[in-house]
């Protein structure tokens, strides 16, 4: 248990490993307490050992540990069963007593495929991991954007070995078993694997990280943030559950109210949801559009496409997409949220994916807290239901445009590197700049639209793009892009430089040298090589916010650390912004700390960043009442 699933593409097969052959002839299972101390023994002469713990849960929040293995020499392992429906499991606090020693030595490493589930994990039975290593964001740091990083994956492609599948050891569906029934023998033969295999692994990887710039990504990027998400996860934030169930009952007078509007265009109920009958709806009945269908056949009722057909001025496709957004709301945030609630602590804890992405930004789940509409009103009202604990407030502290500035730093912008320096407005800029008027003449829809623009190019995008999101034809737009190129063209010159780099080289880098890999920006599809390419340009922008992001969390976390009784807590980080829970008293003090911290943390060796940072700051006693 306790890998994320990825989405990425595909395996890249690589020379295969010189190791020693994988088979399970020296995996053991230990049965008598004291042969623990062997494997003790053995992991501190060797000054290392993989670990990895086996649950009853993919929740480490909620799940009762079942066992433990341990390698500390390749080919060699062993699994300690704990919480199997055996006589042949060892007692838990016996176990633990004897392994607590080991893993909280700070002269042994600790190494770990995913190891913040194992750390949440042991946290609770009182034992704190440290050092810790993690293959999982070796790879990450290696090869983002060329596979995925879960262990199966990572065997195949770097041991080329088959690891046993969890499924086919707990089975799926209704004859899924819990990992507890599992048979001790197999259940031996699974685990004394995993940490065999993830002890191979760091071994293999390390070979590679001995490249200066790849290690500073993976010590300085990736490894603080194993122990400090931990904490932000055990930590959970407070819900209002009351007011979730009062938003839930106002998202389905919403949807009802939308589907009566649906109807009566339609002129007759159908099941909205259904893409068959929306299509039959869409293209036979109301005949909006041309046929258009699917690869497999289907009629084609994507977001585009009735984005594409609303932005031409039909009500109807207009009303789908709205109906699909507060379902979504509904279903994902109002409903599904108190489910999530964890009965001992009554807060929800989110799990932060460290290597989900291709560019190095976090992303979450169970729930997913990355993806809640921020400009919608709904959206907004989920995030009221995210409170503080009487006395306390969160705060939120908000990098201001960090993406913007990033670009102009990137792209040496010498205009927008000036706006930002004389804290100017950049969007008033920019309209003054592409409409060429006076910057104290620009109106709000002007602002808007270049708004659009500044945001729009951060991600690549087309006029068509840019002509749907401003309301503007395509001809406006493409004029828009061109004035804009126009007037600042060092970052065109950036755009064309890094898809050029790209196309050579197969992978882009952010300002401090972690890389992301593109390996299809060269594919013959025109779609898929697009999509490549704005993804590349992007890439070096978000990956490099996100680093800063990081690096403000380590510095806020050691600051945190050394105040001695304080009561902030860091809960959250949602893209650019981070959530602080604090007590009244010290919330003001705690501000100034958070700011100070976060706009100077570019003042240090890894990075010159020539534009300041700033942070907009807000306090309140929900999420929703910060904007």
């Amino acid at each position: 248990y306790g890998e994320p699933s990825l989405t990425i593409d595909k395996i890249d097969s690589k020379t295969q490993v010189n190791q020693k052959a994988i088979n399970k002839k020296e995996y053991y299972l230990i049965t008598n307490p004291n042969e623990i101390d062997d494997w003790i023994k053995e992991a501190e002469e060797i000054g290392e050992v993989a670990v990895d713990t086996e649950t009853s849960s993919l929740d480490p929040h909620q799940a009762d540990l079942i066992g433990v293995s341990l390698s500390s020499k390749i080919g060699k392992a062993c699994y300690i069963p704990i919480g199997h429906n055996s006589k042949k499991c060892i007692n838990k606090d016996l176990v633990l007593k004897k392994l607590k020693p080991l893993l909280e030595d700070p002269s042994i490493k600790k190494i770990g495929q995913n190891i913040k589930f194992d750390f949440i994990v042991l946290f609770k039975h009182g034992i704190i991991i440290s050092p810790m290593e993690d293959t999982m964001l070796m790879s990450y740091v290696l090869d983002a954007g060329k596979n995925r990083h879960n262990m199966d994956t990572l065997s195949e492609i770097h041991l080329n070995h088959k690891t046993i599948s969890f499924k086919d050891l707990v089975g799926t569906g209704k004859k899924e078993i819990n990992f507890r029934e599992v048979d001790i023998e197999k259940a031996k033969d699974y685990a004394a694997e995993d940490a065999d295999i993830t002890l191979r692994l760091y071994k293999e990887f390390s070979k590679s990280l001995k490249d200066e710039k790849m290690n500073k990504i993976y010590e300085i990027f990736e490894k603080p943030m194993i122990k400090i998400l931990a904490n932000m996860e055990i930590e959970g934030i407070k819900i209002d559950n009351n007011f979730l169930k009062i938003l839930s009952s106002k998202f389905s007078k919403k949807i009802e109210k939308i589907q009566k509007e649906v109807f009566k265009i339609s002129k007759k109920e159908f099941n909205i949801a259904s893409p068959k009958q929306l299509g039959e709806i869409l293209y036979n009945d109301l005949k909006i559009s041309d046929l258009k269908k699917t690869k497999k056949g289907s009629f084609a009722t994507s977001a585009s496409v009735l984005e594409d057909l609303a932005f031409k001025g039909h009500e109807f496709p207009k009303l789908i997409l709205d109906w699909r957004q507060v379902s979504k709301l509904k279903n994902t945030y109002s409903d599904a949220l108190p489910e999530h609630i964890n009965p001992e602590t009554k807060r929800v804890h989110t799990s932060f994916l460290l290597a989900a992405t291709t560019t190095g930004r976090l992303a979450s789940s169970d729930p997913n807290l990355q993806n809640i509409p921020i400009k919608t009103e709904d959206g907004k009202d989920i995030r009221k239901a995210f409170i503080a604990e009487k006395d306390n407030v969160l705060i939120s502290a908000d990098y201001n445009q960090i993406e913007m500035r990033i670009l102009a730093d990137l792209a040496d912008v010498q205009e927008l590197k000036k706006a930002f320096t004389n804290e100017q407005d950049i969007h008033s800029l920019t309209a003054s700049q592409i409409f060429n008027i006076d910057i104290k003449k620009v109106n709000q829809d002007q602002r808007r639209k270049a708004k659009a623009i500044n945001f729009g190019i951060i991600y690549g995008i087309s006029q068509y793009g840019l002509a749907k999101q401003i309301n503007v034809s395509n001809y406006e737009a493409e004029d828009f892009l061109n004035a804009y190129f126009a007037k600042f063209p060092e970052i065109k010159v950036y755009m064309d430089q890094t898809i050029k780099f790209c196309r050579k080289s197969g992978y882009v880098s952010n300002i401090f040298g972690r890389r992301s890999h593109f390996l299809n920006i060269n594919d013959k599809n025109y779609n898929v090589r697009n999509f490549q390419e704005r993804a590349a340009i992007n890439a070096p922008i978000q990956g490099s916010a996100s680093e800063i992001m990081r690096l403000a969390m380590t510095r806020l976390n050691k600051k945190l650390a050394e105040k001695k009784n304080q009561k902030t807590k860091m809960l959250l980080q949602i893209h650019d912004e981070l959530i602080f829970e604090t007590s009244k008293e010290e919330a003001k003090k705690m501000s100034k700390i958070i700011i100070d911290e976060m706009t100077s943390v570019t003042d240090s060796d890894q990075h010159s960043f020539s534009i300041p940072l700033t942070v907009d700051l807000n306090m309140g006693d929900n999420w929703g009442s910060l904007d």
